[in-house]
């Protein structure tokens, strides 16, 4: 689709709210390009990325959803660290979490960089892997000051849907 053929399918929304998702969006030639229209037109506009790829070319109007990956991932290596030092407070980092050892990594990382100076801090169990409910105890038990969320759309449509 072009980024006129996408924000023509938008317009027939009644919303000022647009968040790009799926896989990579960075990986996409037109996402740029498409996030500053978007944001020139007056939208509210989040992209969620993996991380993996410069967040700087984004326009500065855009809300970053930035996913640090945990070492259950296995993709961890693929992290562009620097991209932390580009989050604005209406940013957010977000650890998908399968095991505790991911849990008390995300905790190093946080100090580490002074996350929570930065922006918002997300924690999300991994879907069907880690009970959303001992995260929780584990969150509250270290008073931490992070927000759980859970994967809604995987309970919504089946866990395997895409382009929901």
């Amino acid at each position: 689709m072009t980024i006129q053929q996408i924000t023509q399918n938008i317009s027939t929304y009644n919303t000022s709210l647009i968040e790009i998702t799926g896989g990579e969006p960075l990986d996409q030639p037109e996402a740029i390009p498409l996030v500053k229209f978007l944001c020139d037109q007056g939208y509210d506009v989040l992209v969620e990325t993996s991380g993996a790829i410069d967040i700087t070319p984004l326009d500065s109007k855009a809300h970053i959803i930035l996913d640090l990956k945990c070492p259950g991932s296995h993709m961890t290596s693929r992290m562009e660290w620097n991209n932390l030092m580009h989050l604005k407070p209406k940013d957010q980092v977000k650890f998908v979490i399968l095991n505790r050892f991911d849990y008390e990594w995300a905790l190093s990382i946080i100090s580490k960089y002074a996350l929570n100076d930065l922006c918002e801090i997300l924690f999300a169990p991994v879907f069907g892997e880690l009970d959303p409910k001992v995260l929780c105890e584990w969150v509250l038990g270290d008073s931490l000051q992070v927000r759980v969320q859970l994967q809604l759309h995987k309970f919504i449509w089946d866990s395997n849907a895409h382009g929901v």
